[in-house]
């Protein structure tokens, strides 16, 4: 029988059982994101602790596009400020997307959900990879691309060509996206990157894991292992 990975969510339990403290986490929200604060609500963290505050782009946009990054990095700061009274360990910006694309710099202290990804990978060794996302198809090119810089090879890659509407995705088609991936490119991979924070990853983590016997990793639980892995005491 194969031996199977520990898998992505035995680690983030171990790391939070391991904590010597409560660790509290900033999360900074775009407006419309439902998932995240659903997905870390069901992981069971009972030392990581997320305090969260909305971004609302000038826009007003729900679509991912360049006004809708910029957007959300121009309103970091005041919501940051928001949680100015709050003693934080880390701080990012749940967007994936909004972390490989330009715009106006963030907050120091501000990470985002890819910075979180690309953390992730490392702390796990991992230097090939194949990437789904509900993204369009020249957003998800240039994620890759950018992981590709970042030193982590994408072997493949497949998106659902979406600009809105992430909530909705259900787990079956996380399942037939997974599906268009080379089967060569997964099986070489050594880890499934579900990318955005956006879409509900977490019904499909284990079991695809257990499919393909490498770690899958969603955006929302690399922010929970940055969170619960931060010991540096960052304030808001």
């Amino acid at each position: 029988m194969q031996q199977l990975p520990d898998g992505t969510l035995a680690t983030l339990a171990a790391l939070d059982a391991a904590a010597d403290h409560t660790v509290r986490a900033g999360l900074l929200l775009p407006w419309a994101n439902v998932a995240v604060e659903t997905e870390l609500a069901r992981l069971g963290l009972r030392r990581t602790v997320f305090h969260h505050a909305r971004l609302v782009p000038a826009s007003r946009t729900t679509s991912i596009d360049t006004s809708f990054w910029h957007g959300l990095r121009e309103a970091s700061t005041q919501a940051l400020d928001s949680l100015s009274h709050i003693p934080l360990d880390a701080v990012m910006l749940a967007c994936t997307s909004a972390g490989f694309t330009d715009g106006p710099p963030l907050p120091s202290a501000v990470l985002t959900a890819f910075d979180a990804l690309q953390q992730a990978l490392t702390k796990a060794a991992v230097a090939r990879v194949v990437l789904a996302t509900p993204y369009p198809a020249p957003v998800t090119e240039g994620e890759a691309a950018a992981l590709s810089e970042a030193g982590v090879e994408v072997l493949a890659h497949a998106s659902l060509g979406l600009t809105d509407g992430y909530p909705e995705v259900t787990p079956d088609r996380i399942r037939d996206l997974v599906e268009q991936l080379s089967v060569d490119a997964v099986r070489a991979a050594e880890a499934v990157v579900l990318s955005c924070t956006g879409w509900h990853t977490l019904p499909v983590i284990t079991e695809l894991e257990h499919r393909f016997g490498k770690p899958v990793l969603s955006s929302n639980l690399a922010m929970a292992l940055l969170a619960a892995r931060a010991r540096t005491g960052v304030r808001s």
